[in-house]
């Protein structure tokens, strides 16, 4: 069976009849193939947002007898990516007999907790809240999804009526309530009071579709949505101006970018005053086109109407008062001029929390907020991680998209104050966050690691990732950054890193990795020094070009980054740390190094300066001195390996081994070790100490500092 695709215009048919004809016969890999072909189109739904079902016939273990099971996705995951092991499987009688015990809805929680008396794999996911809206209704395959076009009707003061009238009665309506056994048994009164719909429409909630087959329910579903987009559309063009025409023009996006890398650091601060946040940035059009408009002051404090939403980006944003162009360069000055609109957001939380909470409520969480609009320039969201924060941003362009549907066909409603809190503190909503894992040591830390695509550099970028934090990959090799940014991602995932060309001798590359680094993540807060060259020649064989390179790369090199990075931290005022990987020939004495060795001992007495002089912001300055590491090191390159070897009498080859030999713990310095003591530095252990130096250089004697 096939179909017209080019009847979609505001959605993506991307069913394979092929693809389809292999899984023929098996209905969970249908769904399975269905919901990733519904999350891969983020017009359907919102990540990590809606579920999908099937109800098969299998044959129960313990009595031999076929018996009908659904399948729907667990409690958390994406549909996008979903595979088997997100699905729950349960049987359906049994939970449709948990109607016989069901005591109202002022106890819909002690229900999930049931739903596991209705599991028929005992290797499947819990179920989620949504399980009842799918057992209750008789369909084989049942799509439940957020489409921005459908909420925007389903949000707008008179959803239903719109709704009645667009589908001609073949879509039903369900009011807002807080999903879970009630929504369910309504859902099921929907259609025993309306046969024959192919949907029902959710208030300020969502869409319901079906079908008999996996593709009858995803053709149902494309066709719903379109039809809901299709009509949006209309509207725009027959208003002629959306959000109240435009109030300030955007920009440039130059301007935009520049604006944003002035003011992120500042707003990330204050967003970590409890917590500390990684950002995210977005001047998406769809951005610019709502907090440039005459509604934005009318809309915003209203907040978000579908719970997958505000979940994300909490109750309401924070609208900046500044000018698009404001002169952010007085730093003290914007922080006293944004400091009392952080307070008030912060009192309104707390005012909100206390106003609806229960006496069982869970205690209030951060009261900043996640989502800051910028007028003229755009978005910032604020999260535990990059992921969160990205995703936070995606949830509020879709609630805009809503916003923007709802007030074109009508007026845009969102929920009520009390119904917003009884989800977002919600026991059950909770306890999923009591259960998540506790945050990795370097959580919410942005790390610039300089000549991080290989070597010691990697190492480090790699052990901080492990570790939570996000890096900025940098290098002056594209070709050797590019592999490492695929390798990064691999590992951690895309919100885990970005890259910056960055040559340390070049302020203006200094200056664009920083602004790439705040862009990307709000800020930075954990620099490590690790770029560098070595030349070994004797004294009358050095140049002044060789003199050059070495201090340039090393010692000044050194002081401009973390001079820029330390701009970022003060605005931040949230601390930071600064490691410099320094030398055992800082210290040490030995022939044919008097560029390298004097350049590295300006680089460790250069740490003890900029540690004494920036502990009042705690900023912490520390020094790593490695020696000989040699595994995948750009140190090693050229002629360094043969001048060190000439000046110990020993071939290049046995270098590793002659290094070995003349530690006290006769053993080989790799890049691993160095990134374990950066991280020791780093993780909290050792967060009152500044000004010092970790010899990694497997005992040295005569490098002993003391």
């Amino acid at each position: 069976m096939s179909v017209d695709t080019t009847q979609f215009k505001h959605v993506s048919y991307l069913w394979d009849d092929a693809k389809a004809a292999e899984l023929a016969g098996d209905e969970v890999a249908l769904l399975i193939y269905r919901s990733n072909l519904l999350g891969a189109d983020l017009r359907l739904t919102n990540y990590g947002g809606g579920n999908t079902s099937c109800k098969v016939l299998d044959k129960d273990p313990l009595t031999g007898k076929e018996v009908e099971v659904m399948w729907i996705k667990g409690s958390g995951g994406d549909i996008g990516t979903l595979k088997k092991s997100g699905l729950a499987a349960l049987y359906v009688d049994r939970l449709r007999s948990l109607t016989n015990v069901y005591r109202g809805i002022e106890f819909e929680d002690e229900m999930v907790a049931l739903f596991n008396h209705s599991i028929f794999d005992l290797d499947s996911k819990a179920p989620s809240i949504d399980t009842p809206l799918h057992g209750f209704l008789p369909f084989k395959h049942i799509d439940h999804l957020h489409p921005d076009a459908a909420i925007a009707i389903a949000a707008a003061k008179n959803g239903q009526k719109i709704t009645e009238e667009l589908f001609g009665g073949t879509i039903g309506w369900v009011g807002w309530q807080r999903p879970g056994f009630d929504l369910g048994l309504q859902l099921k009164e929907c259609l025993d009071n309306n046969p024959g719909i192919c949907g029902i429409m959710l208030g300020s909630h969502g869409l319901f579709t079906w079908g008999d087959t996996a593709y009858e329910s995803y053709i149902n579903t494309l066709e719903v949505i379109e039809k809901c987009a299709e009509y949006l559309e209309q509207s725009y063009a027959k208003n002629g101006s959306v959000f109240g025409g435009q109030k300030i023009e955007s920009l440039p996006e130059a301007d935009r970018k520049k604006q944003a890398v002035a003011l992120a650091p500042i707003l990330r601060g204050f967003c970590s005053s409890k917590t500390q946040m990684i950002g995210h940035y977005t001047d998406d059009a769809r951005v610019l086109e709502y907090i440039n408009s005459n509604d934005l002051d009318r809309l915003a404090p209203m907040g978000t109407s579908c719970p997958d939403h505000f979940l994300r980006t909490k109750i309401s944003p924070l609208v900046l008062t500044l000018a698009p162009g404001e002169d952010l360069g007085d730093v003290t000055a914007i922080k006293e001029k944004l400091s009392p609109a952080f307070e008030e957001y912060r009192k309104m939380y707390e005012d909100y929390y206390n106003t609806c909470k229960h006496p069982n409520s869970p205690g209030i969480r951060d009261a900043n907020p996640v989502v800051i609009l910028y007028p003229g320039v755009g978005m910032f969201t604020f999260a535990k991680d990059k992921q969160t924060a990205r995703v936070a941003a995606e949830f509020y362009i879709n609630a805009i998209n809503v916003m923007k549907g709802a007030e074109a066909i009508s007026e845009y409603t969102s929920l009520p104050r009390q119904e917003a809190f009884d989800i977002e503190y919600w026991l059950l909503e909770e306890a999923k966050l009591q259960r998540m894992p506790k945050p990795k040591a370097l959580s919410g830390r942005v790390a610039l690691v300089t000549g991080s695509a290989g070597g010691i550099g990697k190492a480090i970028a790699k052990k901080f990732a492990e570790e939570g934090a996000v890096v900025i990959l940098n290098d002056m090799n594209a070709e050797r950054l590019a592999g490492a940014y695929d390798e990064f991602v691999k590992q951690f995932g895309k919100d885990a890193c970005t890259t910056a060309s960055l040559d340390v001798t070049s302020e203006s590359q200094i200056q664009d990795a920083i602004a790439t680094a705040i862009l990307a993540f709000g800020g930075v807060d954990l620099v490590v020094n690790n770029a560098g060259l070595s030349i070994s020649k004797t004294i009358g064989d050095h140049t002044e070009k060789d003199w050059d390179l070495l201090y340039d790369v090393l010692v000044k090199g050194q002081f401009f980054v973390t001079q820029a990075a330390v701009a970022v931290m003060k605005k931040q005022a949230i601390g930071g740390d600064i490691i410099n990987i320094v030398s055992k020939n800082a210290l040490v004495s030995g022939p044919n190094n008097a560029g390298y060795g004097s350049a590295k001992a300006a680089q460790l007495h250069l740490s003890r300066l900029n540690a004494a002089e920036l502990g009042a912001d705690h900023i912490r300055v520390n020094v790593i001195n490695p020696d000989a590491v040699i595994s995948d090191s750009n140190i090693w390159a050229g002629g360094w390996a043969e001048g060190r070897a000439k000046a110990y009498g020993v071939t290049v080859a046995e270098l590793p081994a002659y290094y070995a030999k003349r530690t006290l713990l006769n053993e080989v310095i790799l890049p691993v070790d160095i990134a374990n003591a950066c991280f020791a530095l780093t993780g909290g252990l050792l967060s009152k100490s500044t000004g010092n130096v970790i010899n990694v250089d497997g005992g040295v004697a005569a490098g002993f500092v003391r």
